[in-house]
């Protein structure tokens, strides 16, 4: 299973937050933004707790796991 992530389509929703504005907020890089993004990194627990608090939601509402077929 890999982890998915809805994070562009948050970032759409909450007035077209840069990846540069989210990750100055958090305090991360936007690289580090970019690759949790798009699946090329797994943030850890207080990041992702960190970007569900941002976006006033449940970790679960950001991130899910997909099957690999």
């Amino acid at each position: 299973m890999g982890l998915k992530n809805n994070l562009k389509q948050l970032r759409f929703n909450a007035g077209q937050i840069t990846q540069d504005t989210l990750a100055r907020e958090l305090q991360v890089s936007r690289q580090t933004m970019n690759a949790i993004e798009n699946g090329k990194f797994n943030p850890s627990i207080k990041l992702a707790l960190q970007i569900a608090g941002f976006f006033k939601c449940k970790v679960e509402d950001i991130f899910y796991l997909e099957e690999i077929k």
